[in-house]
């Protein structure tokens, strides 16, 4: 299967620059597997929820990871995206412009009473930087002071409330990017599909860049992803694995469940890296009931959408939500996939 196999045409105006109100006022496409479509919105997504189902959320919270700086050498400006912490303060980071930021050059980020400085350590194989910082402030402190929360760049309107590209439900920090299938959700919409009999879990995948980043090369079969740090604790385990049904809100929550997840489906609490590749072909252990928005042409994204539904239904409800004018990608409308 080649990436030009998930190609589709989406008119630009479809492209959601900002957040509905409320959250879960969004559309929600409901794809039955081999049965057809239904048209609803979000908030009646407890009516496909089961006493027993389990729906699992991915809690990691957006860092202010995009920061602005000038070199102390020539006083040029330059744009830090930090990617994942290393140790002791170093970062792996994009930089822009990134041809003369070279071993040895220095940044300096601070406004005000907050200083905050880097010196760029080295080149990454991918083409980004190793960089170490330096603060009076703890680096997290300084770092959320300075920083701003990075939108995709799809998106170009201001956002007024950082929080709307947070889900309710954020916990720890760690991603560049939200789950984005978990932005509709409400606090009372969480309430009323626990008070169904449906079990609530949290799981942790601080979302990376290359996630949402365009498969380069036509093999999917040649295609790395870039690792993505999880987390699963044996209690949220337990629930998932008593569950009549899975639910992952969202593809993050996939890939940790399916990385988790042994031969026959149990899922084992741990915590590491996952570099898992879901393409059509690959057998689903945990995961029953997907929940997801609208994803980029030729993305690892969409792919794992391909391989839990066939290809050609979800290319054709694709279609369908355009010529139904949803809204797409990350502030855009929902999927569910039953």
């Amino acid at each position: 299967m080649q990436t030009s196999d998930f190609e589709y045409q989406l008119p630009p105006e479809l492209i959601a620059q900002h957040p509905v109100q409320p959250r879960d006022a969004s559309r929600l496409l409901v794809l039955h597997r081999g049965l057809g479509l239904e048209h609803r919105y979000f908030r009646d997504l407890p009516e496909y929820l089961r006493p027993g189902d389990c729906l699992v959320l991915n809690d990691t919270r957006v860092l202010r990871a995009r920061l602005f700086g000038r070199r102390r050498d020539t006083g040029g400006r330059v744009e830090f995206l930090l990617l994942r912490p290393l140790s002791d303060g170093r970062w792996e980071t994009l930089v822009r412009p990134g041809r003369r930021a070279r071993p040895g050059v220095e940044i300096d980020f601070s406004a005000g009473d907050c200083r905050l400085t880097a010196t760029v350590d080295a080149r990454t194989a991918t083409g980004g930087r190793v960089v170490t910082f330096t603060s009076d402030l703890n680096l997290d402190q300084a770092i959320d002071h300075l920083g701003v929360v990075p939108l995709p760049p799809y998106i170009t309107a201001a956002l007024e409330d950082d929080e709307r590209y947070q889900t309710v439900y954020a916990g720890p920090k760690g991603s560049v990017a939200a789950p984005t299938a978990g932005l509709h959700f409400t606090p009372a919409l969480l309430e009323q599909i626990r008070n169904l009999g449906v079990q609530v879990a949290k799981v942790t995948l601080h979302v990376g860049l290359g996630t949402f980043r365009p498969v380069g090369v036509e093999d999917l079969k040649q295609h790395s992803m870039h690792a993505e740090y999880y987390q699963l604790n044996a209690e949220t385990a337990d629930l998932i694995n008593s569950a009549r049904r899975v639910v992952a809100v969202g593809t993050t929550v996939a890939r940790t469940l399916e990385t988790t997840a042994d031969a026959g489906g149990q899922i084992r609490p741990g915590c590491g890296w996952t570099d898992l590749f879901i393409y059509p072909g690959y057998q689903f252990r945990a995961v029953d009931v997907l929940l997801t928005n609208f994803h980029l042409p030729r993305s690892s994204l969409l792919m794992l959408v391909c391989a839990f539904a066939d290809r050609e239904e979800v290319l054709a409800a694709y279609r369908d939500a355009v010529g139904q004018r949803y809204r797409f990608y990350s502030f855009g409308d929902a999927m569910l996939i039953i």
